[in-house]
């Protein structure tokens, strides 16, 4: 997917200003049965298709809104996905603004965890 510059620069400042993990850190904490708050923020039509195994949905578009009903505690960690990583970016971004600390997204998102035959609903 091409992105358009001004895109990528809101996120690169995004990116900048949050915490990040990777789809391998990912997989070894489940692998290993750590509970996790995983969140994927793509569209409603893209979760549908597939999403990690054990992860819950919870749209871009409505995060900032719902977020704080699903998860009270402005400490608990979440870990936000989208499709490369570039929407989680600006989700941990928000989410920091309104207080949160311990969120962080997931680099290469559903992309790089398809591409690495990852567990998939």
């Amino acid at each position: 997917m091409q992105h358009s510059e001004k895109f990528l620069a809101i996120v690169n400042d995004a990116k900048a200003k949050i915490k990040e993990c990777n789809c391998d850190d990912i997989q070894q904490l489940l692998e290993v049965g750590d509970q996790l708050n995983l969140i994927d923020c793509r569209e409603e039509s893209e979760w549908q298709r597939g999403h990690i195994q054990g992860a819950q949905y919870m749209g871009k578009g409505i995060i900032e809104r719902d977020i704080e009903a699903a998860f009270p505690d402005m400490d608990t960690e979440i870990i936000f996905y989208c499709g490369g990583g570039f929407r989680s970016a600006l989700v941990c971004e928000a989410l920091q603004r309104m207080g949160y600390t311990n969120v962080s997204s997931m680099d290469g998102g559903w992309r790089e965890w398809s591409d690495k035959n990852y567990p998939v609903v």
